[in-house]
């Protein structure tokens, strides 16, 4: 039987499976979601300095745990800035915010996708033919994707009009992607560990992930936009 709270997410996960985690847009943004690349493929010459470490986390409680803290010293990191340059584009690249609006539009449809029986899911994309990739290995795929010329290309964060509050819009963007991943965290500890390793989900650059793999990617990509603001702060 599907629960209450499962069947209130019906239309949502139904527009989300026929378009292959393209949509919905998390609520306060109306465009279509989920690539990752973004603005990162522009550093791939070398990694950026490291500010923002993920270690390597494995179990589900590990990678719980390391996005909790990246997103929590991310959001501190972020809101400390001063407001003009939260906004300001870092050269001809993103500014701040929009980094924290794109890592923000790539959690959202996990949150999604996490609330959908594990059936269902695997209805929809089968079942891992292969085990998990380590945190490392999976780190490494996503560089080369990134060398490769992975792009967020219509999933980037669209212009926002001129701001009458630039203060509040920051609070808000920052409580948006605080709360998104925060709600990622708790539907992610709902799940048990064997099944981290049974279920997959399509990722634009990477291919079908399952649903561990997925979570780590979510970590490390948190971590690299983080250190690519910091970086790029600091003049590296």
């Amino acid at each position: 039987m599907v629960s209450r709270d499962t069947a209130g997410t019906l239309t949502p996960y139904r527009r989300w499976l026929g378009a292959t985690l393209g949509s919905p847009s998390p609520p306060g943004d109306s465009s279509a979601l989920l690539a990752w690349g973004g603005d990162a493929s522009a550093a791939i010459s070398r990694e950026p300095r490291i500010m923002f470490d993920t270690g390597e986390p494995t179990t589900g409680r590990e990678l719980v745990a390391a996005l909790d803290r990246l997103t929590r010293d991310g959001a501190q990191a972020l809101g400390a800035l001063p407001v003009a340059s939260f906004f300001a584009p870092q050269g001809d690249r993103w500014s701040p915010a929009e980094h924290a609006r794109h890592l923000r539009r790539s959690s959202y449809p996990l949150v999604v996708a996490f609330r959908i029986p594990a059936f269902l899911l695997r209805l929809r994309f089968g079942r891992p033919r292969r085990a998990s990739r380590s945190f490392v290995q999976l780190r490494a795929d996503y560089r080369a994707a990134l060398a490769a010329g992975g792009q967020a290309g219509r999933f980037a964060p669209p212009p926002e009009d001129r701001l009458a509050d630039p203060d509040k819009r920051r609070g808000e963007i920052l409580t948006a992607w605080s709360r998104t991943n925060a709600r990622l965290g708790q539907l992610l500890q709902n799940w048990r560990e064997d099944r981290l390793d049974a279920v997959q989900l399509p990722h634009p650059l990477l291919g079908m992930l399952t649903i561990r793999e997925m979570a780590a990617f979510t970590v490390y990509h948190t971590a690299h936009h983080l250190n690519l603001v910091m970086q790029r702060i600091g003049g590296a």
